[in-house]
């Protein structure tokens, strides 16, 4: 006797449970893709008023108005602005600055979580009230102490001094929210690499922020900006043309010499470029930083 086989079944998988499920989109996700769309399209219009205006030349700004396209791509007023303000070290010194500030507040903001948030030092309560209300403290305050000082320790007019002031005002408030995240940081990680022979700065180094890494790029991104925006206490500080910021440079030229809205259009774009460029090269890691914490 021979023994037969059962053949396979060439039947299609049932669409019920056999079928992959997928989730299809109704009308009301569409609704509001339609309608975030249109709200980025909004928001872009600012912008391309200005690109509009930074090519024209000041004859077609008269003669079609600020609202119209530019008839080809000028670049003399950006060309003319450039040299004027010797833009290209003004631009040194606002990247020198902002990196040097991003990336010394992210590391003083680790050290000080890092004793908040996991060593529970006595009064952590009493310090983290502290530096909730530094945040909240207004830039017109600290303008004429921080004068004072700078001046008492000959760092007025120095890149120095102001990458300090915005160190400690940015670690200010990374330190208040790396604190609450390190705070709900796993404790068997911890405890695993002490049984495995860890002292603490390997804990901080190995352990800690390899897993609050995408929180501390979201901070390194924010506090770039942050302090390439900033205006008032760099005016401050800060009043010789080789150690202006872009901010400065510019609110410095408005002041001083007659601009024309074409000037004005290019100044703003180059200024604005930068941190869009920034803000393009990060902007992956900016969104990973966003959703890791509510991802296990």
């Amino acid at each position: 006797m021979t023994a037969t086989l059962p053949k396979k079944s060439s039947a299609p998988p049932r669409a019920g449970r056999d079928a992959p499920h997928r989730r299809r989109r109704g009308p009301s996700a569409y609704a509001v893709l339609v309608a975030l769309a249109a709200f980025a399209g909004v928001m872009l219009i600012p912008f391309v008023v200005v690109v509009f205006n930074a090519l024209k030349t000041p004859e077609e700004l008269t003669s079609h108005g600020p609202l119209s396209p530019p008839d080809g791509f000028n670049l003399d007023t950006m060309r003319a602005f450039w040299e004027r303000t010797d833009f290209g070290h003004v631009l040194l010194n606002s990247v020198l600055i902002s990196g040097s500030v991003a990336v010394l507040a992210v590391l003083l903001s680790v050290l000080n979580a890092y004793a908040l948030g996991i060593g529970r030092i006595k009064g952590r309560m009493w310090v983290l009230v502290l530096l909730l209300m530094a945040n909240t403290v207004p830039q017109e305050a600290l303008v004429y102490p921080l004068y004072y000082l700078s001046k008492q320790v000959g760092l007025y007019d120095t890149r120095l001094s102001v990458i300090i002031v915005f160190t400690v005002i940015q670690s200010a408030f990374g330190t208040y929210l790396m604190a609450s995240v390190l705070s709900a940081f796993p404790r068997p990680l911890l405890e695993a690499a002490r049984i495995d022979g860890a002292g603490r700065w390997q804990v901080l180094w190995r352990v800690v922020v390899p897993v609050v890494r995408p929180t501390l790029s979201v901070l390194l991104v924010f506090f770039f900006v942050w302090t390439w925006n900033e205006f008032l206490i760099p005016m401050t500080f800060l009043i010789s043309n080789e150690n202006q910021t872009v901010s400065v440079a510019l609110g410095v030229l408005h002041g001083q010499k007659l601009m024309d809205t074409t000037m004005s259009s290019a100044a703003s774009l180059l200024g604005l470029l930068p941190t869009v460029v920034f803000f393009l090269i990060f902007q992956r890691t900016l969104s990973r930083g966003l959703t890791a914490g509510a991802i296990k």
